[in-house]
């Protein structure tokens, strides 16, 4: 959010302030009633999804639906309406989501209810995405996408070398299992494989010869070994996103040194002055008493 800038100075610079700022009290007030009512919407939406509770309160669930779709309406026009660059922060992830989180209720509008169950339950469904703007007020999540994005690379090499297993151990186990075991297809047996190697163990296909048992406990061991190894990637990502968060990049003009807390003015190997634009204020006391 730190690259959005306001469109201009008077109503639109403050409106900013407030929506995408949270030094005021104002600003402040603004977020938490804004919490409250994604929690409260989120609520609505998993409370319509259950027969019973649909059946006494649907009426209040449309209702209270639209006047939580009216409301996010005009705080997105808010949002775009005090920018420099609305478009930018439209295709940005919180825009999207914003936009996911009100257009069901629209587009329900212009589908005829003739359509499909399916359909209306998925734009309803769509609706819980609203949790995700959750994110923008949690500073610490900014820092697990950072991780996120430096890792994906890492993380879809593992995704790939998992799958890759899956499908041989998989294959291998359709080939050894009768049928009649339940292995009637291959990917049926790679189900198998992927509950088998995150060690869940549904127990509704299961092999019955020797070998292929001795294939699921190779398969579950592997499952063990490699469960650490995403989670290490991305602990370390994190771990790094804390340390350039605390620490600066700027290096000591006497030694060299980086890695300085951001509020550091003298080196902690050498003592130097690190602030080159200003004077070091020990030399201008020297040059008091020499005076």
């Amino acid at each position: 959010m730190s690259s959005l800038r306001p469109a201009k100075a008077g109503l639109r610079t403050k409106l900013f302030q407030v929506i995408f700022e949270s030094d005021s009290r104002l600003a402040k007030g603004f977020d938490v009633v804004l919490i409250l009512m994604i929690l409260a919407s989120v609520a609505v939406v998993m409370l319509d999804s259950v027969e019973g509770y649909r059946g006494a309160f649907g009426t209040l669930f449309y209702e209270a639906e639209w006047v939580f779709t009216l409301l996010f309406t005009l705080e997105l026009a808010a949002r775009l309406y005090c920018l420099e660059r609305p478009l930018k922060y439209l295709t940005s992830f919180y825009g999207v989501v914003d936009l996911l989180s009100i257009l069901p209720t629209w587009l329900a509008l212009l589908l005829p209810w003739g359509q499909s169950l399916l359909v209306v339950r998925l734009l309803r469904v769509l609706r819980i995405f609203r949790v995700l703007r959750l994110m923008q007020f949690v500073g610490e999540g900014r820092l697990l996408i950072d991780a996120l994005k430096r890792s994906w690379h890492q993380i879809l090499l593992f995704l790939f070398a998992v799958l890759m297993i899956v499908i041989i151990f998989s294959s291998v186990v359709y080939l050894i299992e009768p049928p009649e075991a339940g292995f009637t297809n291959i990917p049926t047996a790679v189900y198998w494989g992927v509950v088998t190697l995150t060690t869940v163990g549904y127990g509704d296909i299961t092999p019955v010869t020797p070998l292929g048992q001795f294939l699921s406990m190779v398969v579950m061991l592997v499952g063990y070994s490699i469960i650490a190894v995403p989670t290490g990637v991305f602990s370390a990502e994190v771990i790094r996103s804390l340390r350039e968060q605390r620490y600066s990049n700027e290096a000591c003009p006497g030694c060299g040194l980086d890695h300085h807390d951001h509020d550091a003015r003298y080196c902690r190997r050498c003592g130097t002055w690190l602030d080159e634009e200003t004077e070091d204020p020990r030399l201008s006391a020297r040059e008091d008493t020499d005076t």
